[in-house]
């Protein structure tokens, strides 16, 4: 790419790391240290992918674990393959099951929003379809800094804290004693700097490592979190478990300025992306600090999202195509409706037809972008008895009306926030890349690659660039250094445009291009966060 790496507008605490036989990028320094590692004892990108994220389930458990989902995007041999181990619903919830109970919303906390787990079985399919080094190998580092514990890092410490302290306040029934017992053992979580070890996590990472995830699916980790949903009158059972296998995917895309951009097709909200993107490619933009680049961006992306919001879910259970929300006819129509003023957005009609992100790459080539979350930072604020297993509550974002693409079902998975990207050019991989962080994730994902294709920023220019943050409505967070004059400009057209003065969620990406001539790789990585970049 034609990127000039010595210009940086937006000065940070980094600069672009460059490397050529192998990177990793993610949020933690340990995992992505872990991961190298793996890379120099003979494993490939894919291996160094699995060893990253199992780390990051000890090493940022405020982010993700072993109890929730994962999704991937690996280049290798020319070919993209994606991954989805998103997990479904019990089959024996409902609607009307919850109605009985007197629920009529998903709660975020408990039992009910908990899915099968998705991510130990993302580390096993791509082990074995893809992987150099046995499981047992690539899971050591992470059952290491399980058993012997590892000094809690800045940012980390800080989402510890809040977790903690808001989970004394709303989590005051039985079932979540073993969060406590496990993520606050002393009454508190653990300060920056001390040292956190959790027996029960390197004891399941083991037995994952050496069943190949067997165990966690129908083996005697099954049979725990079984007896744990039965206890408190939960809908999870081993059969449900049981019957899970992740899914390989052909990944989505649509051509940018002579760039493809690709996601993961749905249930994840990566087609957001893809939706503004394919509105955005019908004007030119000449400069990133001018007004109307920011106000088309914003407008953009609030169609898109009201049209994901709508429509995206489990693919069976879409009533509307990929094919349809991505066509060049409905991306020309919704353009029509971006005008000099903001607006209140409504879904179309298309023709019929708290997470952790790491980047990885070898010198063969492979490469790898892997997104891993429990969602809303902890998950469900349970914890399997003696296992570390936090469970997720992806369910939380079913929607209870039964008229809606993405209502709940049993068996059924749910609209996804979680997203990995990858970029090529031509037939070449220009590498993976990710922003982590709830409904930020599409948001940023389109920043990032304006920021790459449109306006020529080295990947760590383009993570440090100011970021904006569409809410609801005509509703726009900015950071602090987001220019004031251009933020003026923008509230002058009608957006309310609010400053995040206490850092806000603006997420965490990671990046790394490959040069196609030379093999050398440049990576990124996320100044809001301890984030890096560990090169070869």
């Amino acid at each position: 790419m034609n990127h000039d790496y010595l210009y940086n507008p937006y000065p940070s605490q980094r600069m672009t790391t460059f490397g050529k036989r192998g990177m990793v990028a993610t949020s933690q320094p340990l995992a992505a240290q872990a991961g190298l590692d793996i890379l120099k004892k003979g494993g490939n990108a894919i291996d160094a992918a699995i060893a990253t994220a199992a780390c990051l389930t000890v090493v940022e458990p405020t982010s993700n674990g072993i109890g929730g989902d994962a999704f991937a995007l690996v280049w290798v041999k020319g070919k993209l393959h994606g991954l989805n181990a998103s997990g479904p619903s019990p089959h024996s919830i409902s609607i009307e099951a919850l109605k009985e109970k007197g629920i009529n919303e998903i709660p975020k906390f408990g039992w009910t929003p908990v899915t099968v787990p998705g991510a130990p079985s993302a580390w096993t399919a791509l082990s074995e379809r893809f992987g150099k080094l046995p499981l047992t190998e690539v899971l050591a580092p992470a059952i290491k800094y399980a058993e012997d514990g590892y000094p809690v890092s800045p940012t980390l410490g800080k989402f510890w804290r809040a977790a903690a302290e808001h989970f004394k306040n709303v989590l005051n029934d039985e079932e979540f004693k073993h969060w406590f017992e496990t993520f606050a053992p002393n009454g508190k979580a653990p300060e920056i700097g001390e040292v956190w070890r959790s027996e029960g996590h390197a004891a399941t990472l083991k037995e994952i490592a050496e069943t190949k995830a067997e165990s966690f699916y129908r083996g005697r980790i099954a049979d725990e979190i079984d007896a744990f949903s039965k206890h408190y009158g939960g809908f999870l059972r081993k059969e449900d478990l049981a019957a899970y296998q992740p899914e390989w995917v052909d990944p989505i895309g649509v051509d940018y300025r002579g760039y493809k951009v690709w996601e993961i097709p749905p249930n994840g909200q990566g087609i957001v992306t893809l939706i503004a993107l394919n509105i955005l490619k019908g004007y030119e933009f000449t400069g990133k600090e001018y007004v109307e680049t920011y106000h088309k961006q914003i407008e953009a992306m609030k169609l898109a999202f009201t049209d994901g919001l709508k429509y995206v879910t489990e693919g069976r259970s879409m009533t509307t195509s990929v094919e349809s929300l991505l066509s060049n006819t409905y991306a020309e129509e919704r353009r029509q409706l971006i005008g000099g003023q903001a607006m209140q957005p409504e879904p179309g009609t298309p023709p019929k037809g708290g997470t952790v992100y790491l980047a990885t790459a070898d010198e063969e080539g492979n490469m790898v972008s892997f997104i891993q979350s429990n969602y809303m930072g902890f998950g469900s604020g349970l914890v399997v008895p003696g296992t570390g297993v936090a469970l997720q509550n992806r369910g939380h974002n079913f929607s209870m009306d039964p008229n809606h693409d993405n209502a709940l079902d049993g068996g059924k998975k749910t609209f996804h926030t979680i997203i990995p990207g990858f970029l090529t050019k031509g037939d070449q991989p220009v590498g993976p890349f990710g922003v982590m962080g709830g409904f930020m994730q599409p948001q940023g994902h389109l920043q990032v690659v304006m920021n790459t294709v449109d306006f020529h920023l080295h990947p760590q220019a383009a993570l440090d660039s100011p970021r904006w943050q569409w809410m609801e409505d005509k509703k726009v967070l900015v950071e602090p250094s987001f220019p004031n004059h251009i933020a003026q400009a923008l509230a002058r057209k009608g957006h309310h445009i609010q400053v995040a003065m206490d850092g806000g969620p603006f997420g965490r990406g990671q990046i790394i291009w490959r040069d196609p001539e030379t093999g050398v790789l440049a990576g990124g990585t996320e100044s809001r966060t301890d984030g890096s970049v560990a090169a070869w």
